[in-house]
C-alpha cells in the first residue's frame, strides 16, 4: 500500500468546482498539503471525473480570502446520489499550504 507523503486532515468546507463556465457546489471532507478529497453530487456521466482529469477548484478561507487551486483527479467514485473524488493540487498556492499547516 503506497504511503501518503503529508497527513490528511478532515474538514468541512464548502467549495465550487469550475468547469468553463459552469460551477458546481462541492463539499471539501479532507486535504492535505498537495491533495484534496471531495464529494459532490452525482453526474450522470461520471467521465468528469475520470483520473488524469484536470479540475479547477475555488473556495474561501475564513479570513474572506478566496483561494483557486488547480488538481488532478486521482481517483473517483460513486457512492449513491454523490461523487467522491480524489485530487492532487497542483503547485498549491501558499497561502494554501499556510492555511492546512495552520490546522494541525
Amino acid at each position: 500500500m503506497k504511503k501518503r507523503h503529508y497527513k490528511r486532515i478532515k474538514v468541512k468546507l464548502n467549495a465550487e468546482r469550475i468547469s468553463g463556465d459552469e460551477k458546481y457546489g462541492v463539499f471539501i471532507e479532507n486535504i492535505s498539503e498537495n491533495g484534496i478529497h471531495i464529494i459532490t453530487t452525482h453526474l450522470k456521466t461520471h467521465k468528469e471525473y475520470a483520473p488524469g482529469t484536470d479540475i479547477d477548484l475555488k473556495f474561501r478561507l475564513s479570513s474572506g480570502e478566496t483561494l483557486n487551486l488547480y488538481c488532478k483527479v486521482r481517483w473517483a467514485y460513486s457512492e449513491g446520489p454523490t461523487d467522491s473524488i480524489g485530487m492532487e493540487i497542483l503547485d498549491p498556492p501558499l497561502q494554501y499550504i499556510e492555511f492546512v499547516r495552520a490546522l494541525h
